[in-house]
């Protein structure tokens, strides 16, 4: 029985972070789409900010990414995202927490003029070069891409750098010129060639531009 709902959007990065790790783990679960930052009490209940993704369970609502992939880990501990030693699952952790907040959030301010025909400043943009610069080069010491990000195994590590690695260097490329992470030795394209082979990833892509067309087809009728 299905008892799990995934709350979001499959344009989402942070949703498919999600999803990626409920594919992997062959959890059974459906799809509700919700909207970044609805103002709806049903949606604010599960998740006061509006941000998503969220999830329902029987239990009640969990929001946050990686809130939600440790306590799928906990109660769907086989197949594991995670190793069993403490030291190095604090290991695969700390480069999730490096990848969502020192590479991704920093490269956020770019997306819209990258994805969404808007504009950012000239400070925005030196911030973020100067940021990301730095910040790729203390990933570097981090990841090991020998294959997965993490190490040998595919771990929740990788859930979070397959989605948003491809974010921040097409995002530093349109903005600033420059994909700044192959520009810092970060060949994310071999990377992200290699893990979407996995058919969680293929999932993933496929439902993604399946919903890309539809919006597309909506804009045009209106």
């Amino acid at each position: 029985m299905t008892t799990i709902t995934l709350c979001g959007f499959s344009l989402s990065n942070y949703y498919n972070k999600v999803k990626m790790a409920l594919l992997e783990k062959d959890i059974p679960f459906t799809e509700e789409t919700v909207m970044t930052h609805s103002h709806e009490e049903a949606v604010l209940d599960c998740t006061p900010l509006g941000k998503v993704p969220f999830i329902r369970t029987p239990q009640g609502s969990l929001c946050e990414s990686q809130i939600i992939l440790d306590w799928l880990e906990a109660t769907h501990p086989a197949p594991a995202l995670i190793p069993a030693e403490p030291f190095q699952a604090a290991k695969v952790r700390e480069l999730v927490q490096f990848i969502d907040l020192h590479l991704e959030l920093v490269a956020r301010e770019l997306y819209p003029q990258a994805f969404f025909g808007g504009q950012v400043s000239e400070g925005t943009q030196k911030r973020a070069r100067r940021l990301l610069t730095a910040n790729i080069e203390g990933f570097k010491r981090l990841a090991k891409f020998s294959p997965f990000v993490a190490g040998e195994t595919f771990t929740m590590a990788d859930c979070a750098a397959w989605n948003s690695l491809p974010l921040v260097g097409m995002a530093s490329k349109i903005v600033l010129g420059e994909d700044l992470l192959l520009a810092g030795g970060v060949d994310w394209k071999s990377y992200a060639k290699f893990v979407g082979q996995r058919p969680s990833a293929q999932k993933v892509v496929a439902d993604r531009k399946a919903d890309e067309a539809r919006i597309a087809a909506l804009k045009a009728q209106a």
